[in-house]
């Protein structure tokens, strides 16, 4: 009878209609890290401004996913639990790359990447979430290795898009001071567009369980995640003073010391976990604990130790993410094409030169996510991420000592592997810890160590180039290869449930 009750296996076709999905939300995320900095740039921000200007993209991810994470675990209708919000999401994420494009200023273009990046957030969150509600333990890695291919194979034509409008449709890459290329544009249409009708596959070719079946099948496994209780106390008091204590020095070092406006963010971030912290304590002393702001940060209080020791490595592995899509446009065009101004067409073929790189570390990745199954037999789940970050670390590092910027692709596949890495098998390493009842809000907690060191990056990034490296943005990409080297060393201590 136990048996029965297990979660059937699924079919290839089964798990590829589950993830296609992922396929139009990497368009979206593609075109999004590709091109926002080159938007950004065209309508008069500064190198140095960059890093603040793209703070939108994490901080509305550390919004927004633990909360339609929460929504989504308690969720059920016509539609499902996860698929109303890939729904939603699509639509508003599809407008969003629409209107993008079409920015007239500098700030609207800004304000648009808080509500494209919320938009696409409400859509990602639950696909994680979904893999781990209609996958069993022994398929959950391949469904996060599909999701994997996917996420590759939609960035290599999304991050290609507008060097193929240029030099497949001969649609111009250039434009008068202060408006976006036609290429551009048209690259953004064409990803809407197939974000949409990806998602949309998911939705009609993918069935869910009912709350009642996933309680059966928690039901029936052996070994069952032990996750605290909400009436277990917590001591929210004491984050609260260390966070509100690190925020009021960052503050008053920099109104002080006359430090750069960036760290005005990271003494924010501080300072606003510390009353969140508040709050959770107040709740938990006058026993107002049901209700979905405390559970979340409970949640984070009182995480599983293997996603605790997971964070760390995530903490480093996205600090590099976000240093490289932030200035690779810039220190390939400053480095390699030797020019910093927009309106030259030197500069527009370098920023479309590191589109098709971005393809090229997508493609890798898309053959990676086939590959890294096999080094997972052979040198196991941390092994296999160890060694991954290590090629990634490399290849940052690499940029600074080749000359030649056609053999930029080269180091792609350092990164496309890393990359891989990084979207499947800390997921697997974190899903069987985790009871289905809390599978979206702990994915969506999951992506606060994603969306910290990304904050962090923004408040920092720019200030250490200034100070340090006469705000060459080449060397932002070195110091995200040594903060891939620390992930890969942080890999060795995280504990993994035995399969």
């Amino acid at each position: 009878m136990q048996q029965e009750q297990q979660k059937p296996q699924l079919s290839f076709w089964q798990i590829w209609n589950m993830c296609f999905g992922f396929l139009g939300i990497q368009f979206g995320f593609a075109l999004q890290n590709g091109n926002v900095s080159r938007i950004f740039q065209t309508l008069g921000a500064q190198v140095d401004d960059i890093p603040i200007l793209w703070v939108a993209a994490p901080l509305t991810g550390l919004i927004v996913q633990p909360i339609i994470g929460y929504w989504s675990d308690r969720t059920w209708g016509k539609l499902g639990r996860r698929r109303p919000f890939f729904l939603w999401g699509a639509i508003l994420t599809t407008l969003s790359l629409f209107i993008m494009p079409n920015s007239p200023t500098l700030w609207i273009a800004a304000g648009m990447l808080w509500i494209m990046d919320a938009s696409i957030n409400v859509t990602m969150e639950p696909f994680r979430a979904l893999v781990g509600d209609n996958l069993n333990e022994k398929q959950r890695a391949n469904g996060y290795a599909m999701q994997s291919f996917f996420i590759g194979v939609g960035a290599v034509v999304a991050s290609a898009l507008p060097w193929m409008m240029t030099n497949w449709f001969d649609v111009s890459n250039t434009a008068p001071a202060g408006q976006i290329p036609e290429s551009v544009k048209y690259a953004f249409y064409w990803g809407g567009a197939t974000l949409f009708v990806a998602v949309m596959w998911t939705i009609v070719n993918t069935k869910e369980y009912s709350p009642e079946q996933l309680a059966a099948f928690e039901k029936a496994q052996t070994h069952q995640p032990q996750i605290s209780t909400a009436n277990v106390p917590v001591n929210f008091l004491k984050g609260a003073v260390i966070a509100g204590s690190f925020g009021g020095c960052v503050l008053l070092a920099v109104a002080i010391m006359k430090l750069e406006k960036e760290l005005y963010l990271l003494s924010g971030l501080l300072i606003a976990f510390a009353m969140v912290f508040a709050v959770a304590h107040v709740m938990q002393r006058k026993q107002s604990v049901n209700n979905g702001f405390y559970h979340v940060i409970f949640d984070l209080f009182t995480m599983p130790t293997t996603m605790l020791q997971l964070a760390v490595v995530q903490f480093f592995s996205w600090f590099s993410l976000f240093a490289m899509w932030i200035y690779t446009t810039s220190a390939v065009t400053s480095f390699h094409y030797g020019t910093s101004d927009v309106t030259s067409k030197l500069y527009n073929d370098g920023a479309d030169w590191v589109g098709v790189l971005f393809a090229a570390y997508n493609g890798f990745a898309a053959i990676a996510a086939m590959v890294i199954p096999f080094m997972v037999k052979r040198i196991g789940l941390k092994g296999a991420h160890a060694a991954n970050l290590s090629f990634g670390a490399v290849a940052l590092i690499s940029f600074k000592f080749i000359g030649d910027p056609t053999l930029l692709w080269i180091p792609m596949v350092g990164i496309g592997f890393a990359w891989a890495s990084i979207l499947s098998l800390p997921y697997a390493m974190l899903s069987n810890a985790l009871p289905s009842s809390k599978m979206g809000v702990f994915m969506g907690i999951f992506n606060f160590f994603i969306v910290i060191p990304q904050l962090l990056a923004a408040s920092i990034l720019g200030l250490i180039l200034r100070h340090g490296f006469d705000n060459q943005p080449i060397f932002a990409l070195i110091i995200g290869g040594v903060s891939f080297l620390l992930a890969a060393l942080a890999v060795s201590r995280v504990t993994i449930k035995a399969q």
